[in-house]
């Protein structure tokens, strides 16, 4: 039927960035320029709002398809939570420099000062060319020494720097200092809100030689000072499996690596299901036919489809993401 929902796929919003480069081209397949630092795949953010590219839908925006569909497209209790604003934006990044340091304030902050989301994220790493990633500090800190810290230009000293590997995955929490590193090509899985707070931008300047705009009094009342053990978020795929990963009150993602057909049952989960593909290519069947998926796409599941099956062409690695 013309009206039933389906898989539905979004036209990337590309953006070229100081650090980014061309691995969102070469290896996601993204039509980009050399200094392409995100794809944005799925987004509600407000000017930059995703536009569907297959099917009967097609040329209308996200935003359009969460008034007309409302709870059939994201839930119920989505729906009556968030309304016509889809809560997740989903990226890709790719970095050839340091990405500046900064933090992200919570939920209550964020609508204190901006009347805005907060930022709680997560990133799964596709790729690592010797790449690094600074996530939270690397010992006991206190306000006070974290500004002596800044004032003196050694605020590196007291940070976590974490060589990463393909398929390593960091839960960034509102409140925990981070920056990507040179050579991490990622999937980032966050909260509808571009918010973040800058510290540090390694004295770059953009194209008309100024300095970013640097935010360290709002940033002071974010951060999280406290250390922990391991920043890295434990997950060991299993072939043909749904493994969780992440289990926040703002998503749930789980891994699902497989070469033969998996069977999805949703009809206990009042909400969207999206899948972004980060290796290989699968059918995803449902009652109305079959949409592609290959590596570097992303697909947004109507809460209403509730059985699907994931058929690969070739050995695939999909993230499953969704809201409980």
């Amino acid at each position: 039927m013309e009206n039933t929902l389906y898989p539905i796929k979004f036209t990337p919003i590309l953006k070229d960035k100081l650090w980014g480069g061309t691995r969102l081209r070469e290896m996601l397949g993204k039509k980009a320029s050399d200094r392409a630092g995100e794809s944005w795949e799925i987004s509600g953010v407000e000017g930059d709002i995703t536009i569907v590219e297959n099917g009967f839908l097609a040329g209308n925006n996200l935003q359009e398809l969460v008034e007309v569909y409302m709870g059939d497209l994201v839930g119920e209790r989505i729906y009556e939570r968030f309304g016509i604003e889809f809560p997740l934006l989903i990226k890709f990044i790719d970095a050839t420099d340091f990405l500046s340091i900064q933090v992200h304030p919570g939920d209550e902050l964020a609508r204190e000062r901006h009347n805005m989301n907060g930022k709680n994220e997560m990133w799964y790493i596709i790729r690592s060319d010797n790449g690094q990633l600074i996530v939270g500090f690397n010992r006991e800190i206190d306000r006070g020494k974290y500004l002596k810290h800044l004032r003196e230009g050694t605020l590196k000293e007291v940070l976590n720097f974490k060589d990463v590997k393909k398929g390593d995955i960091y839960y960034i929490p509102a409140g925990r200092i981070h920056a990507i590193g040179s050579g991490v090509l990622l999937a980032e899985i966050q909260q509808t809100s571009d918010l973040t707070y800058r510290i540090f931008d390694w004295d770059r300047v953009d194209d008309a030689g100024n300095p970013r705009e640097l935010h360290n009094d709002l940033a002071l009342d974010a951060i999280d000072f406290r250390p922990q053990r391991e920043y890295r978020t434990p997950c060991r795929p299993i072939l043909n499996s749904t493994v969780n990963a992440v289990d926040s009150p703002f998503f749930t993602t789980s891994v699902i690596r497989l070469d033969r057909p998996v069977e999805k049952d949703y009809n206990m989960i009042d909400s969207f299901v999206i899948y972004i593909c980060t290796e290989g290519a699968a059918g995803i069947t449902y009652p109305g036919g079959t949409e592609q998926i290959k590596k570097g796409e992303t697909v947004l599941i109507p809460a209403e489809l509730k059985n699907l099956a994931i058929v690969p062409t070739e050995p695939a690695n999909l993230l499953e993401v969704y809201i409980k």
